[in-house]
């Protein structure tokens, strides 16, 4: 998943909620801009949002949305928002902030991890906004299933069967339908409208009731898919946005799954040049010798699972979110070596608590998002998918070529999508904004998750795209690069745009 990738790869690291003494009292109402819009528009654009506190120095509230913006005048939903007014007092306006996903919460990342999200300057001058995406968290949310065991039995359960093969593509396809014909029952007809394109026009409501003129952003990983799309259709509207962890929105499907792959193979190579040098390395020999075993390890979970203590069983699919969940973050590979040895041992702990954390499973096992079900709507919304079998089977053995680790575990995704209850619309392709202004684009040389080829892709889509490069390891690089954390702040507060890439 992706990621919610900074957040997610943080958890492991990061507690993040920090106090403050606020100078003045902010208002507790909004004003919104009241700007011209059509009449049937209006209801939204001019309300005024009633903050209430929800923790230390923190305000939260709820602005209304069309369900559908295509018809304003039909049901509505709800969109949680969550701020730290500024702790110099005056602000510049309000900074929104998406984590990526999609469908990881803006509210949650700037509750818990405030510090993580935006730097003490931008704290400073903005009022720090965090937001769930429609469909997502505390917003009107996609539900799929009854209960957590059932969810349980989706995200942990292993089909049977030879992988690839009609019997088992079969069963994964059937497993694919119920659980989108759950999302329809629990959801309703939301769940035809968690597109990011719908989200980016939420965007730009919130804007407007935030009261502010221009859009101030930072997405990071899927969050600057919304912020490009964002500046399409609001050049005019678009501030300062910066885009890190670039998603490149000219890429298919089965694009994203390839290059997602070789980004984490890239990493896995790089944890194992740096565990082989040190004597608690659960490998010997060489980096390839090391990933054969890993490979290895997961064929054979594939076709024996191990038990795990709860009940539930560890196959490949789980092994993999465990694996990559430390290789977003660097600070995160000592728990790689710990999973390894364990599990080569035949135990499961370490792998089952890694992948809960990835998808947000509770110890007790319930869930604290609503992520794994709000990922599957939107991605399904925004990527068509082709389900035909010689293709997917043709696009297994190429991921398996070029990825040979990771590579068959991100194959046959057209065996999901093409079952979802409404199909995509949207046309992927470059995204160029023009009447935009100066967009910041982050990479990093060696993110898994989004790769720097995306990042240079999106820069150069752009019409005023400039490309910020981090030369390091991990997914994103604001508030990790002190470099980069300079560069975007100065851009966010006082419009400086680096006259070229400064690689950091």
């Amino acid at each position: 998943m992706s990621a919610l990738a900074a957040a997610v790869a943080a958890a492991l690291l990061l507690t993040g909620c920090v106090s403050w003494f606020m100078p003045t009292r902010p208002s507790a109402t909004s004003t919104p801009t009241g700007e011209d819009v059509p009449a049937e528009l209006a209801p939204y654009y001019h309300q005024v949002l009633r903050w209430t506190g929800c923790g230390t120095g923190l305000q939260c509230a709820a602005a209304t949305a069309p369900l559908d913006w295509a018809d304003p005048a039909g049901d509505t939903i709800e969109l949680a928002l969550i701020r730290q007014p500024a702790t110099g007092g005056k602000a510049r306006g309000s900074l929104l902030v998406d984590p990526g996903g999609p469908g990881g919460s803006g509210v949650d990342f700037i509750r818990d991890s405030i510090d993580f999200a935006t730097s003490e300057t931008l704290q400073r001058e903005f009022h720090v906004v965090g937001f769930d995406p429609r469909g997502v968290g505390a917003s009107t949310p996609v539900q799929c299933t009854a209960d957590d065991a059932e969810l349980d039995d989706f995200i942990y359960g292993i089909v049977a069967g030879e992988r690839g093969s009609d019997a088992w593509i079969t069963a994964a396809e059937e497993r694919n339908r119920q659980f989108g014909l759950g999302c329809l029952e629990h959801t309703g007809p939301l769940l035809e409208h968690v597109d990011t394109i719908s989200a980016a026009r939420d965007l730009d409501l919130l804007r407007a009731v935030l009261g502010d003129e221009k859009l101030s952003y930072i997405g990071y990983s899927y969050g600057t898919y919304l912020g490009a799309r964002y500046a399409e259709l609001y050049p005019d509207r678009a501030g300062r946005l910066v885009l890190d962890g670039a998603v490149d929105p000219s890429t298919t499907e089965f694009d994203v799954s390839l290059t997602q792959a070789r980004g984490f193979e890239g990493a896995l190579t790089a944890y194992l040049e740096d565990c082989l040098e040190r004597e608690e390395c659960p490998f010997g020999g060489t980096v390839e010798a090391a990933r054969t075993r890993i490979a290895e390890l997961l064929r054979q979970l594939d076709a024996r699972p191990l038990a795990g203590r709860d009940g539930r069983r560890l196959g490949a699919s789980t092994m993999f979110s465990a694996i990559i969940l430390p290789l977003y973050n660097r600070g995160n590979w000592v728990y790689l070596d710990e999973l390894f040895q364990e599990t080569f041992d035949g135990g499961s702990d370490t792998a089952f608590f890694l992948a809960d954390v990835y998808n947000d499973r509770e110890a007790g096992g319930t869930y604290s998002s609503n992520g794994t079900e709000s990922f599957i709507a939107i991605n399904c919304l925004d990527y068509p998918s082709d389900g035909d079998r010689d293709t997917m089977r043709a696009q297994a053995a190429q991921l398996a070529e070029e990825a040979p680790v990771f590579g068959p575990w991100m194959a046959y995704g057209g065996a999901q999508c093409p079952q979802w209850p409404f199909a995509s619309t949207v046309e992927r392709g470059p995204i160029s904004a023009p009447g935009s202004p100066d967009i910041l684009v982050i990479g990093t040389t060696n993110d898994p998750a989004t790769p720097y080829v995306w990042a240079q892709a999106l820069a150069s889509q752009l019409e005023r795209g400039h490309l910020v490069t981090h030369r390091g390891e991990g997914h994103t690089a604001y508030g990790d690069s002190e470099c980069v954390t300079e560069i975007a702040d100065a851009y966010l507060v006082d419009g400086v745009v680096p006259a070229a890439d400064p690689m950091c």
